[in-house]
């Protein structure tokens, strides 16, 4: 059984996802988003749910962390840019994100 290969999604598909994110953005052809937090902690309890759930997609973010603040880009490199595996993961991070700094 062979697994189908991600789809890069189209730039109008991308335009709309990236509508309905909000704070994400196109940058370097991948889905970015910097986070602010409270503090460490609170940035590195994003990163602990925010690796689960990636772990559990078997899809990993790039991304960078000092003190409070958490930088991520997403994209597939098996498809060469964005595809809706990216779009999964920026939602649920926007999910965490939002529990995390209470909105």
């Amino acid at each position: 059984m062979s697994i189908a290969k991600p789809v890069k999604l189209s730039k109008a598909k991308i335009a709309l996802a990236v509508s309905k994110l909000p704070g994400w953005k196109v940058e370097d052809g991948k889905l970015h988003r910097d986070y602010v937090f409270g503090d460490f902690v609170g940035a590195f309890a994003f990163m602990s749910g925010a690796a689960l759930v990636a772990q559990a997609m078997d899809h990993h973010p790039e991304w960078f962390n000092v003190w409070n603040k958490v930088r991520i880009d997403l994209a597939t490199h098996d498809a060469g840019g964005i595809t809706a595996r990216d779009v999964k993961l920026a939602q649920a991070m926007e999910k965490l994100a939002a529990r995390q700094l209470g909105r």
